[in-house]
């Protein structure tokens, strides 16, 4: 039971943090793939994911910027990015 002392706390999947602290590790690897199957309805499901930081920033202040969460291998060997974004981006 929670108190004053300890109040509940919460974790927002839909921010960068809370995504990458539910899913982003390897032991929720697993968890992470089945998720991304189930959400997205692929023709090949996803047999792997790999967690990378990689910013592509653009070359000018008002260019748009994609941080990428998950790049992601199917069943015949495709591999693409997956984006958690919350925000909108004009451009994405």
């Amino acid at each position: 039971m929670f108190t004053d002392e300890f109040p509940e706390r919460y974790v927002n999947p839909y921010t960068d943090f809370g995504f990458k602290l539910l899913f982003g590790t390897p032991m929720n690897k697993d968890l992470l793939i089945d998720f991304l199957n189930s959400l997205l309805h692929l023709e090949h499901e996803i047999t792997d994911v790999t967690y990378l930081n990689a910013e592509h920033l653009g070359m000018a202040e008002l260019d748009r910027k994609a941080v990428f969460d998950v790049y992601c291998e199917n069943t015949v060997g495709e591999k693409f990015i997956v984006e958690m974004q919350k925000a909108g981006q004009k451009f994405f």
